[in-house]
């Protein structure tokens, strides 16, 4: 958010409202505040920035993450940019796929409010025929009410039900800022008092400050580990088998091997190898 004017090339927009903290979500916030008429150019602007961005047609992470997991997996994301979409696309012609949610709205989902149905962008309500209409992507830091949207609340109340049977739950880069008091309320109060048999934190940021972070939201793993690569996590050791491989370890004392992830230079390749764990 510090530097996602540079990126976006706002400055010509934004130019009366800069100050030495450029901090983009603060910046809204104000004009929020304001009913400013810069709003829905700003808006705008947002949303085609992080619509257009794409995939390569190699394999990435999003791919490895996806089928690492099973269809009683979810992943929940914060991200606005289609990436995670388009490698499920790609992928779910070939493998059960975990549910995937978005908790603040996503530029590749599509929304009938009315039927309170959900898919890709572009598409038509199954109920109504309809084209399903662009999910909200941004809010005021002081009033993140995502309880107010009718569609964010949805995605937090199945993160929220998710959460209650998770033996494993992992953390993938997100670093809870504070300006998004509203998220962490409810993550929080999501968490509290949780038991889950493993606990695990991908993120570069020092193994210190990441303990500090997640210690304050009450929830008590019996195993929390970090990693600062993906590939080195117990999901990417043990590719959609991985709550059965730490109960085979932990609860009936097995010795297991891991199965890491081996990578590859195609997709097609990419589904040969995964097709052996399906």
């Amino acid at each position: 958010m510090n530097n996602l004017i540079d990126i976006l090339e706002l400055r010509d927009l934004l130019n009366d409202h800069l100050s030495e903290n450029n901090n983009f979500e603060s910046i809204y916030s104000s004009l929020y505040s304001q009913n400013s008429e810069l709003l829905p150019e700003l808006e705008k602007r947002v949303y085609d920035y992080f619509s257009f961005l794409e995939l390569p047609e190699e394999p990435t992470i999003y791919d490895y993450l996806l089928l690492s997991l099973k269809e009683k997996d979810v992943v929940a994301s914060f991200n606005w940019d289609p990436l995670l979409i388009q490698a499920y696309r790609r992928n779910i012609l070939h493998f059960r796929l975990p549910r995937v949610i978005f908790l603040h709205g996503n530029t590749a989902v599509g929304v009938c409010i009315k039927h309170k149905q959900k898919g890709y962008l572009h598409t038509t309500c199954e109920k109504c025929g309809e084209q399903l209409a662009q999910t909200r992507l941004l809010y005021p830091i002081e009033e993140k009410n995502y309880h107010a949207d009718q569609y964010i609340r949805n995605e937090w109340n199945l993160l929220t039900c998710a959460l209650k049977d998770a033996a494993i739950i992992t953390i993938f880069g997100y670093g809870a800022p504070s300006s998004d008091q509203s998220a962490l309320e409810l993550m929080q109060n999501s968490w509290r008092n949780k038991q889950t048999e493993l606990t695990e934190v991908i993120d570069i940021r020092r193994s210190s400050e990441l303990r500090n972070i997640w210690t304050h939201f009450h929830f008590a793993p019996q195993r929390f580990d970090i990693y600062k690569k993906f590939f080195k996590s117990w999901m990417a050791c043990h590719p959609r088998r991985s709550v059965e491989a730490y109960t085979d370890q932990t609860i009936f004392a097995e010795f297991i091997s891991n199965n890491p992830i081996v990578k590859q230079q195609t997709l097609e390749d990419v589904w040969e190898w995964f097709r052996e764990l399906q």
